[in-house]
């Protein structure tokens, strides 16, 4: 028995971690008809979707400009003022539009607490709703009406959008409804409460303002009486001469000082002369420290005269000392006197001017906050908002929502990948063989025969198209097979060939007739024989025309050669076929009688194919096998998984029988072009079909 030779096995997972881009092309262009109808459901629902599910939404659009201005009403500390619209001020404006306070106030105003569309709470529930009320009936509470406010608040921010037009002090006040009127009236209440809103605002802060003043000019007020009363007292207090007179008095001071310097002159020239006088002993000191005329005339012999002279000189000049030492001392009583009151004016003086410059301030200070008081008051009514309605909204005639061609556009986009998502999963869970090449590589064994999948739809009609397109591509294709049989062993060809697969279904069956015919074309004489006896499917193919006893009767000896062996005029080729019996197929193929047909078979026929059942399905294969010289195991193109075909393998294996080729059977040639392989491998391609007829 010729053995086939291995082919080494490829390592897969080296093979999977290269992602091929053409074949991934090629899988999608394969996948087509997936894809186009994952498209044509998307964008079916879509349309669907559009035009009875979804509910048309409408868009009103108010716009407001805000005035930048300068204040308004005389402010002390930038309590009350316009808007500058610098970028922080329109940011916080656009919150403000946004916020939670102006969208109470609209929802109290159009009264959006009754309308289902904003108060989930009207809305029937649904029947999930239903159900899940139910569950949880124990917990679920009544919402408050706090509660129920802020919810529908909460679903009116979601419908309303502000936007600041860049590079301008305009905000555009978008509304999103499922009636238009009511996103137009929305939009404009919401302009409208805005400049309300600021309006209010300016009020309060004027009416603050205005508090603030009155009540600053009656403290103001009190601290002006207090201040004049202060000035009246100190005037009732102090006996206060005028600047004019407390100049003069400094002049006189002035004077004063300069006679007390005199005095102090005549005092030290009178003690001096009194020392002097004091100080002679000598008659002519006596004279000259005298310098008296009198004192002068008496003769030195006359002392008596000359120091009565003297004493009275003496005398004299002691008295001029003391007169002029009382004077000095006088006068500079008087100079103590006049500083002192002088000192005393001018602290009174400036006491005053302090007390009068506060009342001044006082009054300054009051009729300046009296006369903001009264402008701020006169200003009271005449406040306007810092910004105004540019523009109204407009009662949208057309939907914004939900976009026709967006949301086709979308299910389409969304459909192709979908499709190809599914084609590429697919293809990622494919476990089928599509080329030769890739049987050959993880089964380890080679391919002798790839065979188009015959157009036919019963098993007759397979048999007559064999018969009637001899030249066609299924045809040619067997004689590839017949070609790569007989060359796996040029010394010895294969005589007895066993025809296998792993499940049924595969094409064994077609492919063991096919061969048969194309032996008995080259003049060969053959015997088909079925050596499935369970299904006889071989018999589906001849109806009527099959004798009624088959292998099983000749194997047990209740029927000769003769009486099972049907030799087919038309075909060329002679059959046995299976029969069905009790008989277990296992003990009948290992028996003596089985071994003894075969080498008979070799005798009276050039070649012998046996039609063995599935080998994963029953043992009779691997056991026929050992009386086979050479086995051929079909694979379903693209339908076979490859752990059936690993596993039929090594069950061959594991009685020591290998698989002399494997035939890649119902290869389909449109969809083979379809993932690119058409015209690479085998020759069912797109060129060998210039040599075929179908």
């Amino acid at each position: 028995m010729q053995m086939s030779t291995p082919v080494q096995k490829s390592n897969l997972n080296e093979q999977d971690d290269v992602i091929d881009l053409g074949q991934i092309l090629m899988s999608l262009r394969a996948g087509w008809k997936s894809i186009a109808i994952s498209f044509l459901v998307a964008v079916s629902l879509g349309f669907i979707y559009v035009l009875f599910v979804a509910t048309p939404i409408y868009t009103a659009k108010s716009v407001v400009v805000l005035d930048t201005r300068k204040p308004q009403v005389i402010d002390l500390e930038g309590m009350i003022g316009g808007l500058t619209g610098d970028s922080s001020e329109l940011n916080t404006e656009v919150e403000v539009l946004r916020s939670r306070g102006l969208a109470k106030k609209a929802v109290a105003e159009l009264e959006l607490i009754n309308d289902p569309e904003f108060n989930g709470a009207l809305v029937p529930p649904s029947i999930i709703g239903r159900i899940r009320g139910v569950l949880s009936a124990g917990e679920q509470t009544e919402p408050s009406a706090d509660e129920i406010e802020a919810n529908v608040v909460s679903a009116l921010l979601e419908h309303v959008s502000v936007r600041n037009v860049p590079s301008s002090y305009v905000f555009e006040i978008s509304v999103q409804s499922e009636s238009a009127e009511k996103a137009a009236r929305i939009a404009d209440k919401i302009a409208e409460l805005y400049t309300l809103s600021q309006i209010e605002t300016k009020f309060a802060s004027m009416e603050q303002a205005t508090a603030w003043l009155a009540n600053r000019v009656g403290e103001l007020k009190t601290e002006l009486e207090v201040a004049e009363e202060k000035v009246k007292t100190f005037n009732a207090q102090t006996t206060l001469i005028s600047s004019e007179a407390l100049a003069a008095m400094e002049i006189q001071l002035k004077d004063l000082r300069e006679r007390v310097e005199q005095s102090g002159a005549q005092v030290t020239s009178a003690q001096a002369r009194v020392d002097a006088l004091k100080a002679a002993q000598s008659p002519q000191e006596k004279r000259l420290a005298a310098r008296d005329t009198l004192l002068d005339q008496i003769a030195e012999e006359d002392s008596a005269a000359f120091d009565s002279r003297y004493s009275q000189v003496l005398a004299r000049a002691e008295l001029d000392l003391a007169r002029a030492s009382d004077q000095k001392t006088a006068l500079e009583r008087s100079l103590e006197n006049m500083t002192a009151q002088i000192a005393r004016q001018g602290d009174d003086m400036i006491t005053l001017q302090q007390l009068t410059r506060e009342a001044e301030a006082s009054r300054t200070l009051y009729e300046y906050f009296l006369s903001r008081l009264k402008e701020t008051s006169a200003q009271q009514g005449i406040q306007q908002a810092d910004s105004r309605l540019l523009s109204a909204a407009v009662v949208p005639t057309s939907p914004t929502a939900p976009r026709k061609s967006l949301v086709l556009a979308m299910c389409g986009i969304l459909g192709l990948m979908a499709g190809v998502g599914i084609v590429l999963l697919r293809e990622a869970m494919h476990n089928g063989y599509r080329t030769a090449r890739q049987l050959e590589e993880e089964a380890g064994v080679v391919v002798m025969g790839q065979i188009p999948l015959i157009p036919a739809k019963n098993r007759p009609d397979i048999l007559r198209y064999l018969l009637d397109k001899p030249t066609s591509a299924v045809m040619e294709s067997i004689r590839n097979l017949r070609t790569s049989v007989l060359l796996s062993n040029v010394d010895k060809p294969p005589q007895v060939i066993l025809m296998t697969s792993s499940i049924p279904e595969e094409g064994k069956t077609t492919n063991a007739l096919a061969l048969a015919l194309n032996f008995v074309g080259v003049g060969k004489s053959v015997l088909l024989v079925e050596g499935d006896i369970r299904r006889n499917v071989l018999a589906e193919y001849f109806p009527g025309k099959s004798k009624p006893k088959g292998l099983v009767s000749l194997l047990s000896g209740q029927a000769s050669l003769e009486d099972v062996i049907t030799r087919d005029e038309e075909l060329g080729f002679s059959r046995i076929m299976g029969e069905s019996s009790n008989i277990n197929a296992a003990d009948l193929f290992m028996s003596e009688a089985f071994q003894n047909f075969v080498a008979q078979m070799r005798e009276l026929f050039d070649y012998v194919i046996i039609d063995a059942p599935p080998v994963l399905v029953v043992p009779d294969a691997r056991i026929i096998a050992q009386s086979t010289d050479a086995v051929l195991f079909t694979v379903r193109w693209n339908q076979t998984s490859r752990g059936q075909v690993q596993e039929a393998v090594q069950m061959f294996e594991t009685v020591n029988r290998r698989i002399s080729g494997l035939v890649l059977s119902q290869i389909d040639n449109e969809e083979m072009k379809r993932y690119g392989y058409a015209g690479k491998h085998g020759s069912y391609g797109v060129y060998g079909a210039k040599y075929y007829t179908e």
